[in-house]
C-alpha cells in the first residue's frame, strides 16, 4: 500500500483537486438560485446536493493529498530542505477552506520543485474565456435593453460556464508552460490558480486578468 502511494504523483494529483472546486460549486450556487425560483421539482434541491456532497469529497480528498504530499517533502532532502510544510496543518487547513489551502500549497510547491508544463497552447484556451466573457456580456447589454430574458440568461449562462469550467485550468497550465520556458517572465502557476479562482467570485474581473496575462505573456514570449 505505502509503495502504491509513492507512485503518485501528489503535487499533479492537488492540481486537478483544485482545478474541480469551480464547477462544483457553479453548480451548488446554481442550485440555490434555482431554489428561489420554482421550477422543475427537486432539480434545484438535486443540484445543492451536488454541490454539498462534491465539495465535500473534494475537500476530504484535498486534506488527504495534501497530507500525503507534504509528508513526503518533508522527508525529502535536497531542494526540499529548505521548505518542510507541516501535514497537519495543511489538512487542518484544507478542511477550514479547501480551494485557498491548495492554491496556497501549490504556490508554494511551485517555488521549490516548479510546475510541470503540459500544452503548449493553453494561452488560446484563455483567449477564448476572455473572448466568451467579453462577448457575452456584450449580448447580456443588448438583452437587458431590447428586455429580452432567455437571451440575457443564456448569455450569462454560456459566458459563465466557459470561465468557470475552463479558466483557471488553462491559465494555470499556461503559467507552468512560460515559467519553465520563458526567460524574461517566471509567473508563479499557483498564484495565477488563486487569482483566476477570485476572479470568477468577482466577474468583472475575469476578462481583466484573462487581458493582462496574455498581454503579459505576449511581452515576455511573443504570443499570442
Amino acid at each position: 500500500m505505502a509503495r502504491s502511494l509513492d507512485t503518485i504523483d501528489w503535487g499533479r494529483a492537488i492540481e486537478r483537486l483544485c482545478f474541480l472546486f469551480p464547477p462544483v460549486i457553479g453548480v451548488g450556487l446554481i442550485g440555490v438560485v434555482r431554489e428561489a425560483d420554482p421550477g422543475v421539482p427537486f432539480l434545484e434541491r438535486g443540484l445543492v446536493l451536488v454541490g454539498t456532497f462534491g465539495y465535500t469529497l473534494l475537500t476530504i480528498a484535498l486534506a488527504v493529498a495534501l497530507f500525503v504530499d507534504a509528508r513526503r517533502v518533508r522527508r525529502r532532502g535536497g531542494v526540499s530542505s529548505h521548505w518542510k510544510p507541516n501535514p497537519w496543518l495543511n489538512a487542518a487547513f484544507a478542511i477550514v477552506w479547501a480551494p485557498v489551502a491548495g492554491v496556497f500549497y501549490l504556490a508554494r510547491r511551485h517555488r521549490r520543485f516548479g510546475t510541470k508544463p503540459g500544452w503548449t497552447a493553453w494561452w488560446l484556451v484563455v483567449a477564448v474565456t476572455l473572448g466568451s466573457t467579453v462577448i457575452g456580456a456584450l449580448v447580456a447589454v443588448v438583452a437587458f435593453v431590447l428586455a429580452l430574458p432567455g437571451l440575457l440568461t443564456s448569455a450569462i449562462g454560456l459566458a459563465g460556464a466557459v470561465a468557470v469550467g475552463a479558466f483557471p485550468i488553462a491559465i494555470h497550465q499556461d503559467a507552468a508552460h512560460v515559467c519553465t520556458y520563458g526567460d524574461d517572465w517566471r509567473p508563479n502557476p499557483g498564484v495565477y490558480l488563486g487569482i483566476a479562482f477570485l476572479s470568477l467570485s468577482v466577474p468583472p474581473l475575469q476578462p481583466i486578468v484573462a487581458g493582462y496575462y496574455l498581454a503579459r505573456r505576449h511581452k515576455a514570449v511573443g504570443t499570442p
